[in-house]
């Protein structure tokens, strides 16, 4: 139980910390992808890459799965397992919401109660085959693919442009998928 405990305060912790640092109108977003089309979004993203913290530790096998919810939300359901593929599974549901219509690839996600975070939609392939996913803080990367292995030479093209802009690629951590 006190394991069950520290652990929700470190997941409390740091969503307040990312969601202190949300972006508060459209001049203070990065270039995101233009046209985001939610319906075609929504469904399984492996991850194949991330910045290591303290919410997602030791996780592998790291899949988020979007679906819309009845109240228009769209809820959020990200899981792995921990040490390895046979490891312990954690999972966390959450929700999200776009805040601004006009910009679909800005949404804000909570995993605990009014505490949201921003997400931000980076580059998308032009088949939603794969997402980069940042948010307001350049501490914060995902690399996703709808198939749990991504080509190398597509891999290392967004690790390129990510570079450009801004953000330690070399700090990213490949994350082990089946």
């Amino acid at each position: 139980m006190l394991h069950f405990f520290k652990n929700t305060l470190l997941l409390i912790s740091s969503i307040l910390i990312v969601s202190s640092c949300g972006a508060k109108n459209q001049s203070d977003l990065p270039q995101l992808v233009p046209d985001l089309d939610l319906d075609r979004y929504l469904g399984t993203w492996y991850e194949i890459a991330r910045f290591d913290h303290s919410f997602e530790k030791g996780l592998v096998g790291v899949t988020a799965t979007y679906s819309m919810r009845e109240d228009g939300k769209i809820k959020v359901v990200n899981q792995g397992y921990k040490g390895d593929l046979e490891g312990k599974l954690s999972i966390a549901t959450g929700k999200a919401k776009i805040p601004d219509p006009n910009q679909p690839a800005w949404l804000k996600v909570s995993f605990f109660l009014w505490f949201y975070a921003v997400y931000f939609v980076l580059e998308l392939g032009d088949e939603y085959e794969y997402a980069v996913v940042g948010s307001s803080s350049d501490r914060y990367l995902w690399i996703l693919c709808r198939e749990p292995q991504m080509e190398e030479e597509l891999y290392q093209g967004i690790l390129q442009r990510m570079k450009a802009r801004g953000y330690a690629v070399e700090n990213l951590i490949r994350v082990e998928q089946p």
